[in-house]
């Protein structure tokens, strides 16, 4: 009956584990260019002598919907978004060599002209970019961004959002949320990726999949307790049989 209990009870364990999952794309339903994950399972024979026939359900590595998400316009000269698969590169860790991705393009500069996303440097094709003083800023579809610089008229380039399409299948996320590749290498810049200025893209999250989901995991949950119990008499009625 052992055999049957470690099916049951790692079961439950990974539907709460994959309830969680859930509930963090929930939580994120608002949230610019967030890509909602996908929880993905698969049986591993337990180690060990004496063992054998013996399962457990355990989560592999998360991952990444590459879907796209709904885009509206803000009118906001710092706003863009991606049409298409791609992403914009930001630097992570706070080092010269680290960076991670996202969707989201709510640009903001500090007091040194630094442009930045939720306080990380935007990556350019010549590291983080820097903009001068100036009046007005556009991004165009190709990613290069222009200010107007005070006094004058002529809007001049000053650098180039880098622009990245990794494979979907090479994507995961790190602790904090953004999206880097699974080998850790930097993924290569792709002039193939258009960016709409003026636009933000919402999540990709769908709240009637991930409620549907979610009542599908409870379902299981109950299952998973049913077996348990189950077996448990079972194994009761066999020690009273050998006792009798």
């Amino acid at each position: 009956m052992d055999a049957l209990i470690y099916t049951a009870m790692s079961g439950a364990e990974r539907a709460m584990r994959a309830q969680q999952v859930h509930a963090n794309n929930l939580a994120n339903i608002d949230t610019h260019g967030f890509r909602a994950d996908l929880e993905l399972s698969q049986a591993q024979a337990v180690p060990g002598y004496g063992y054998d026939g013996r399962h457990v359900a355990t989560l592999a590595t998360n991952t990444v919907a590459t879907h796209g998400g709904a885009v509206r316009a803000t009118d906001r000269d710092l706003d863009a978004a991606i049409s298409g698969p791609g992403f914009f590169a930001v630097q992570w860790p706070q080092g010269p060599q680290g960076e991670a991705y996202t969707r989201d393009g709510a640009f903001t500069v500090n007091a040194d002209g630094a442009l930045l996303l939720a306080g990380r440097p935007v990556l350019g094709d010549g590291g983080p970019i820097t903009l001068p003083p100036f009046t007005k800023v556009a991004i165009a579809q190709d990613g290069t961004v222009s200010v107007q610089p005070p006094g004058q008229q002529q809007m001049q380039p000053v650098d180039k959002l880098k622009l990245v399409k990794p494979a979907a299948d090479n994507l995961t996320k790190n602790q904090v949320g953004l999206i880097v590749t699974r080998s850790g290498e930097p993924a290569p810049v792709d002039d193939t990726v258009r960016v709409q200025g003026g636009h933000l893209e919402g999540s990709n999250v769908s709240a009637v999949e991930e409620m549907i989901a979610t009542m599908s995991i409870n379902r299981d949950f109950e299952l998973q307790m049913k077996l348990y119990k189950a077996a448990d008499s079972m194994a009761e009625t066999g020690n009273r049989l050998v006792r009798d």
